[in-house]
């Protein structure tokens, strides 16, 4: 909940204060004027009769602050509140109005030390209140508390990372840095894809593979990409996390110290961007052109769920990249086991009206699902995908669609939450089921438990879809008769 101080009141801060009362979150107003204290509580707005300018005004203040607004009318208060507002919480936005009639000098003093400031009593009551929102405060929450851990930070990214998750991590870990933490890019799982291959190999990005147990060589724990510990990454449930950063929107509640999830941009590089601009640090060709890479692939190009935020940062970090050492990243080479796999997932193919489900027996790299899943879906008729496979007593699986209204990340939740886990974007998702008991069978009677398993709970959960009539058996053609089920398994 954001907890906001008033220091000061006068005409202008009291405006506003009135605006702040019907927000989310805690106001606090300390004022030296008796009147307008008795006024604010008859308001039901939590006030002290205090002077702005003592110490022990702010030595009494029992809560963590969030943002400090400083009100008065007096130029001289305002500099000295703004004086000991910075003072007592150094990391903390703090928001100052002027005063009436401010000398220059006393002007200058208040901008030098506050973060913003305001002078033009016609407009100050709404420039205060957009300024001292959710994502003006973000940036200084997240530095404080980075600041406050004890030790070197194990930014983990989701198994297996992508572009997104390991440039997001990389500009957390420049954040970190920025106030005096080490901070090491972690992940479990292996790195096949070859473009995350080539993103890592051209840019010289430094990760850590890592084993059970290494998570205790760090004081904290920051998720990138991923919203919870012990999904799509291998670290124990209740592996306490000090930051978390986001942008698939989670089915259950997440906790962390610092938690950003925002579902309305298109990539958490989208919001890694934010975060360096708004601090200040400077942004160098490897961050940047990270960054930018992996805004492009998980937008597809600004071609998924790509919003005004993510084109916004793209700009930004434009003049800052390499546009050859993008080209290098986003064209490496395929290796033959890698189209072997694809080979085997077209050969295994079983389609129901404009969905294909496949499988690849003997996965060795789960990238290759995705890219068997997103090739897929440029056969004919075909508009939603699911290729799975097992990896070390888990299946995985990888769906996408296109041009349907199907969800395939809400289809992917319904159908594998139960069962293991499973979400992502509307086109673009991923589960996890693990296998138990079921691996206790042989082989091939694994192979066609697991095939039925994953068939039936797919298509139950398509059926149950408010829009089930877009996709699977039940599509229209274009005459309007249901298709024809089409079965090319092997």
């Amino acid at each position: 909940m954001v907890s906001r101080l008033v220091l000061g009141c006068g005409s202008v801060g009291r405006t506003l204060v009135s605006e702040l009362a019907d927000r989310p979150g805690r106001v606090l107003v300390c004022c030296a004027d008796e009147h307008r204290i008795e006024t604010l509580r008859s308001d039901r707005v939590t006030a002290r009769l205090a002077d702005p300018t003592d110490p022990e005004t702010l030595a009494a203040v029992d809560r963590s602050i969030d943002i400090v607004v400083v009100a008065d009318d007096d130029p001289a208060t305002n500099r000295a509140a703004v004086e000991l507002a910075r003072e007592h919480h150094p990391d903390t936005f703090v928001l100052a109005y002027a005063g009436e009639e401010p000398a220059v000098e006393t002007r200058l003093q208040i901008e030098s030390i506050a973060d913003r400031l305001v002078d033009r009593e016609a407009t100050v009551a709404a420039d205060l209140v957009e300024r001292i929102g959710e994502a003006s405060m973000r940036p200084r929450r997240l530095r404080r508390v980075l600041r406050s851990i004890d030790g070197p930070l194990a930014v983990v990214t989701h198994d297996n990372p992508d572009p997104d998750a390991i440039a997001s991590a990389l500009a957390l870990c420049k954040v970190a840095r920025t106030v005096g933490r080490e901070a090491e890019i972690c992940y479990f799982g292996e790195i096949t894809h070859q473009e995350n291959r080539a993103l890592i190999n051209v840019l010289d990005v430094e990760l850590r593979e890592l084993e059970p147990g290494d998570i205790d060589d760090y004081g904290g724990v920051a998720l990138v990409d991923h919203s919870r510990p012990g999904v799509n990454d291998q670290l124990a449930e209740d592996t306490p996390v000090d930051v978390l950063i986001d942008h698939h929107p989670p089915r259950a509640p997440v906790e962390a110290r610092f938690v950003d999830l925002r579902s309305d941009v298109g990539a958490t590089s989208t919001l890694l961007v934010e975060y360096l601009r708004q601090l200040g640090i400077e942004i160098d060709e490897t961050v940047a052109t990270a960054l930018l890479y992996g805004i492009r692939v998980d937008t597809d190009d600004f071609r998924r769920e790509a919003s005004t935020v993510d084109f916004d940062a793209a700009a930004y970090l434009l003049p800052f990249t390499d546009e050859s050492v993008l080209e290098r990243i986003a064209t490496p080479s395929m290796s033959a086991e890698t189209l072997e796999t694809m080979a085997r997932a077209i050969t295994n193919r079983e389609v129901r009206g404009s969905v294909l489900v496949s499988h690849i027996e003997e996965l060795h790299e789960r990238d290759a699902l995705a890219q068997s899943a997103d090739q897929l879906l440029d056969i004919e008729g075909v508009r939603t995908t699911l290729v799975y496979g097992i990896i070390d007593g888990t299946v995985y699986c990888s769906g996408r669609t296109r041009g349907a209204t199907l969800d395939i990340g809400e289809t992917l939740r319904d159908a594998f939450d139960r069962i293991g886990s499973g979400g992502g974007h509307a086109d673009m998702a991923g589960a996890q089921i693990p296998l138990g008991l079921l691996g206790e069978n042989e082989e091939a009677e694994l192979s066609e438990i697991v095939h039925d398993l994953i068939v039936e709970r797919f298509f139950t959960a398509i059926e149950s879809r408010p829009d089930a009539r877009s996709v699977g058996p039940f599509a229209d053609d274009e005459d309007g008769d249901a298709d024809d089920e089409e079965s090319s398994r092997d």
